[in-house]
């Protein structure tokens, strides 16, 4: 039986998600401040994998089936590569800051749709492909290469979208066999393996805040994705999956009032022109969704 749809619901869990994921991304930035970007990616881990182990030992089958794929290599690459998205996007907070870290993120569903092609076989038409093209050219907008003010920092957000679309798409070529719940399992798990030796590597004490501050952290992972979870749930993703661009002004909310960053107008211009981009590639995908069973 089809579950109903509560598009109107979702919408809200979406912008909640946004909201939720910038906190976090602002508690990321004065923590990776305090200390630095493995140590943080390391707690946030072994937290995620302790939420992993309790929430798999009491579903049918316990851990043994949360731990049992057909795709034991792609898993592990996508814990790992989503690990080392993890500690570049925090670097690039610290570094560039958290509006102009976010204005070039934000081109990642673009990638997506680029490599949807040689990862998952799909098909991109032309229409995509100059989306793409033109997301591509907002985010020069953003970087200036070849101007005084450009930074090699501002490569590091670009990486982080690179890393993070390619994630999510091996994320839904290994759904073609496994369940959620194993994929969520390996990328905790694997997670917290790998980087556990940088982390320790690079510990250093840290302040009785910073630790509650840490801990906030942990909880909004964990809430952030719970509410996301649910925002697909109750809604299709294609209806819902434009407001997570809700995130970049939340961000831009934050970075202002916490760490006075400003606004330049290229960023404005750049992130526009991404997003507008963005927004087109998930208009395309609905519309292809919806002309496909009819041929």
């Amino acid at each position: 039986m089809t579950r109903p749809q509560n598009t109107r619901l979702g919408i809200w869990l979406m912008i909640a998600t946004s909201a939720v994921f910038a906190v976090q991304d602002a508690l990321s930035r004065h923590l990776g401040e305090a200390t630095n970007a493995y140590m943080v990616v390391t707690v946030r881990f072994w937290f995620m994998a302790a939420f992993v182990l309790a929430v798999s030992a009491r579903m049918p089958g316990g851990i043994a089936a949360a731990a049992r794929t057909a795709h034991p290599a792609i898993q592990s690459i996508r814990a790992l590569l989503l690990i080392a998205e993890v500690c570049v996007m925090v670097i690039a907070f610290v570094k560039l800051g958290l509006i102009e870290t976010h204005a070039v993120f934000v081109c990642y569903p673009l990638l997506v749709s680029a490599l949807s092609g040689p990862i998952l076989g799909e098909k991109v038409g032309w229409r995509r492909w100059a989306a793409v093209l033109v997301g591509f050219a907002g985010v020069l907008v953003i970087l200036q290469p070849g101007s005084g003010v450009f930074s090699v920092w501002a490569l590091f957000p670009f990486a982080s979208a690179l890393m993070f679309a390619v994630y999510g798409l091996l994320t839904r070529y290994v759904a073609r066999r496994d369940a959620p719940a194993v994929s969520f399992f390996w990328t905790g798990i694997v997670g917290a393996i790998g980087i556990t030796p940088f982390g320790l590597m690079h510990w250093q004490a840290m302040s009785g805040p910073d630790w509650a501050l840490m801990s906030l952290l942990c909880c909004t992972a964990v809430l952030g994705h719970g509410l996301l979870i649910k925002a697909y749930d109750v809604a299709e993703a294609s209806a819902i999956q434009p407001f997570a661009y809700f995130q970049l002004p939340f961000v831009s909310l934050l970075g202002f009032m916490l760490f006075s960053e400003t606004l330049r107008p290229n960023v404005v211009i750049g992130a526009a022109i991404v997003v507008a981009a963005g927004l087109f590639t998930l208009w395309r995908q609905r519309v292809r969704g919806i002309e496909t069973p009819q041929g």
